[in-house]
């Protein structure tokens, strides 16, 4: 069972932070799903998973200094291009694509959306 039944980013830019999302996580096979309303969009592989949103409240999107949201990518050319097309679309690299030594096969990439959200793509499995 997962932990989590969605999580959230602020932004305050839906058009650009759509932008990347739609890139960087569709390259890992993470969809854009669409409008939840007019200040949200919904991601997901099987269903509403991760929501990009400008904040309730009124007040500007702020990022979390520490705070990283890691998803599953299936493949290491998919991490590839999870932080090829987030570049091209927008992101600042956090953290080229390659091995780290949290595990014998770990393989991932990090980049901040245009809001300065750090996300990453992890794959786990042992070469291509």
């Amino acid at each position: 069972m997962a932990i989590f039944t969605h999580v959230c980013v602020g932004t305050n830019d839906l058009d650009k932070a759509n932008k990347f999302y739609t890139a960087a996580l569709g390259a890992i096979g993470i969809n854009n799903l669409g409008a939840f309303g007019p200040t949200a969009t919904l991601y997901g592989a099987q269903g509403p998973e991760f929501i990009v949103l400008k904040p309730g409240n009124g007040l500007p999107s702020t990022y979390a200094n520490g705070g990283t949201i890691g998803f599953a990518a299936p493949t290491r050319a998919a991490v590839r291009e999870f932080h090829a097309k987030g570049l091209v679309a927008g992101g600042k690299d956090e953290g080229q694509p390659g091995p780290r030594t949290f595990t014998p096969t770990s393989y991932a990439a990090y980049l901040r959306d245009p809001d300065g959200n750090k996300i990453c793509a992890y794959c786990f499995k042992d070469g291509e």
